[in-house]
């Protein structure tokens, strides 16, 4: 095969490649205004679950500016099974290391983090139900973009 032909066949393959990967089984996106999250504000997610036997990963990702005023952010999860049961538990996301370097993947001014919160089963069929909230002591969070949950099968 001619070297050019190689390379047309490469770029037509690439892009076909990436948009057939798998897609997560839930993803919800928050975006913030004027680039705030409040203490008052709590993100909501409903995840339907039909598969108990499946082992599934939940991820929560944040997206901020390089002006973010801290290296880290605590966060709250408040979850609530198909059966009413709850449960609240604190997280925190490292976003910059102690040199001051970002942890995510930085692009432009937007630095995205990702944490991977918790791998299982779900004991029950039905609707489950998360919240979000920050847990910081400020009344806000500044140049927070967006917030992400991402559920996907576990590999």
């Amino acid at each position: 095969m001619k070297r050019s032909h190689k390379i047309w066949l490469s770029l037509f393959l690439i892009p076909l490649l990436v948009a057939c990967s798998e897609a997560p089984f839930y993803e919800k996106v928050y975006s913030f205004d004027n680039q705030e999250w409040k203490q008052n504000e709590k993100m909501k997610f409903v995840v339907d679950i039909q598969d108990t036997s499946k082992v599934y990963d939940f991820t929560v990702l944040v997206r901020t500016t390089t002006d973010y005023p801290y290296n880290n952010l605590w966060m709250f999860i408040k979850s609530i099974g198909p059966d009413g049961s709850t449960t609240r538990n604190p997280f925190e996301m490292i976003i910059t290391n102690p040199d001051g370097s970002w942890v995510g993947t930085k692009s432009g001014s937007t630095v995205e983090t990702s944490r991977l919160l918790s791998q299982g089963k779900f004991p029950k069929k039905g609707k489950y139900t998360f919240f979000l909230e920050q847990g910081i002591t400020d009344s806000k969070v500044t140049d927070i973009l967006d917030l992400i949950l991402r559920v996907d099968y576990a590999k």
